[in-house]
C-alpha cells in the first residue's frame, strides 16, 4: 500500500541552500525512494517572487514523489501539519556587525518560528536547524516550542562530519564510503573538534584505524582539524557564496539517518541536546556521535577520550555556554 505523504518544511527556501535542498527532498534522497512528500516552503516577503519561481520549477521537474507544494511567506501556513522541519532561513552576519547583533536578529526569528511550530506542526515533528549559529538557534527554538520533545530538536553538524570523511578519503586515496566513525564534537563553528581517534577505513584485510593508516599524528592533530574547521570559509573564498550544495546534501543525510536508521556499526555526528554525556554540560545543543534506530537518536557511550581531545571538547563547550548566555541576554 502506498505510504501517506510526509510534510516537509524548508525555511529560507528561495535561498542558495533551499534551492539545492528542495529537489533532493522531492527526489526521495531525504526520506527514501518510496516516501511521498508535500513540500512546505517559507521565505520572507521580499523573496516571495523568487519563492514562486522555485515552486514553478518543482512543478516543471515532475517529481513522482512530490504530492504537493505550499509556497508561502506566512509562518503559520508554512508550519501547519509538518512532520519534518528544516530550518535554513536565518539572518546572516553582515560586514561590520557584532556577534550580538546577529544573535539578536536570529533570536527573534527563531522565537517566532518556534511558536508557529509549537502551535501548528504535527505531533512528534522532527526539527533540524541549519542556519548559523546553528546550535544556539536550535536551543532558542527548543526553548519556545516546549511541547516539541527536546530529542526532536537538532542542529546540523553532519556537514562537518562529511567534510572530515572527505579529507581522510583524499589523504588516503580511498573511497569516502569506506571511511566511517569520524566525530564532530561541539559547536558548528571554528571551535568544533573533528576527532578521528575512533574512525576506521575498510581495507582488503578488514577495518583499520584511520590514525594507523595515515601514520601522521602531526597532520591529524593540526592541518586536518583546521581544514575541517575552516572549510566553510575556504568555500566562500573560492565560490563567493557559502556552502549550499554540500549543506543541502548533509541535511538530507542527517534526516535520512535519523528517520531510517544508521547502518550497523556506524555512528554519525548530530547536534543534540546534551544530557551530560562525556562531561559536556547539560542544557547545551552540542554535537555528539550518535546512532539512530526507529526514528530516535542515541549518543554513543563509553568511547575513550584522550587528554588532547578533552581540551578541544571543553573549549567548544565553553564557546557554546557563552553563546547561550548571549542569546538569553537578547531575550531580556
Amino acid at each position: 500500500m502506498a505510504k501517506e505523504p510526509m510534510r516537509v518544511l524548508v525555511t529560507g527556501a528561495a535561498g542558495q541552500i533551499g534551492y539545492a535542498l528542495v529537489p533532493m527532498i522531492a527526489r526521495g534522497i531525504m526520506l527514501g525512494a518510496d516516501q511521498p512528500v508535500i513540500l512546505h516552503m517559507l521565505d520572507i516577503p521580499p523573496a516571495a517572487e523568487a519563492l514562486n519561481g522555485v515552486r514553478m520549477e518543482l512543478v516543471d521537474a515532475a517529481f513522482p514523489l512530490l504530492k504537493g507544494v505550499v509556497a508561502t511567506t506566512d509562518v503559520v501556513e508554512a508550519c501547519t501539519g509538518v512532520n519534518v522541519a528544516v530550518m535554513v532561513g536565518g539572518f546572516p552576519r553582515k560586514e561590520g556587525m557584532e556577534r550580538k547583533d546577529v544573535m539578536s536578529k536570529n533570536v527573534s526569528i527563531y522565537k517566532a518560528q518556534a511558536s508557529a511550530l509549537e502551535a501548528h506542526a504535527a505531533p512528534n515533528c522532527k526539527v533540524l536547524v541549519v542556519a548559523n549559529p546553528a546550535n544556539t538557534n536550535a536551543l532558542i527554538l527548543k526553548e519556545f516550542a516546549p511541547s516539541i520533545p527536546e530529542k526532536n530538536v537538532t542542529c546540523l553538524t553532519r556537514l562537518d562530519h562529511n567534510r572530515a570523511l572527505g579529507q581522510i578519503s583524499e589523504r588516503l586515496n580511498v573511497q569516502v564510503s569506506d571511511v566511517k566513525n569520524a566525530i564532530i564534537w561541539g559547536n558548528h563553528s571554528s571551535t568544533q573538534y573533528p576527532d578521528v581517534n575512533h574512525a576506521t577505513v575498510k581495507t582488503s584485510s578488514g577495518e583499520k584505524p584511520v590514525r594507523e593508516l595515515v601514520a601522521d599524528d602531526a597532520w591529524l592533530n593540526g592541518e586536518f582539524i583546521t581544514t575541517v574547521q575552516q572549510r566553510g570559509a575556504a568555500i566562500i573564498k573560492a565560490r563567493k557564496f557559502s556552502s549550499a550544495l554540500s549543506a543541502a546534501s548533509s541535511a538530507c543525510d542527517h534526516i535520512r539517518d535519523w528517520v531510517l536508521g544508521t547502518p550497523e556499526g556506524t555512528f554519525v555526528s548530530m547536534g543534540v541536546y546534551s544530557d551530560g554525556s562525556y562531561g559536556v554540560p547539560a542544557g547545551l545543543i552540542y554535537s555528539f556521535p550518535v546512532t539512530c534506530s526507529g526514528g530516535e537518536w542515541k549518543i554513543v557511550q563509553g568511547l575513550p577520550i584522550d587528554e588532547f581531545s578533552r581540551k578541544k571538547m571543553d573549549a567548544t563547550a565553553q564557546e557554546l555556554a557563552e553563546e547561550k548566555a548571549l542569546a538569553y541576554s537578547c531575550l531580556e
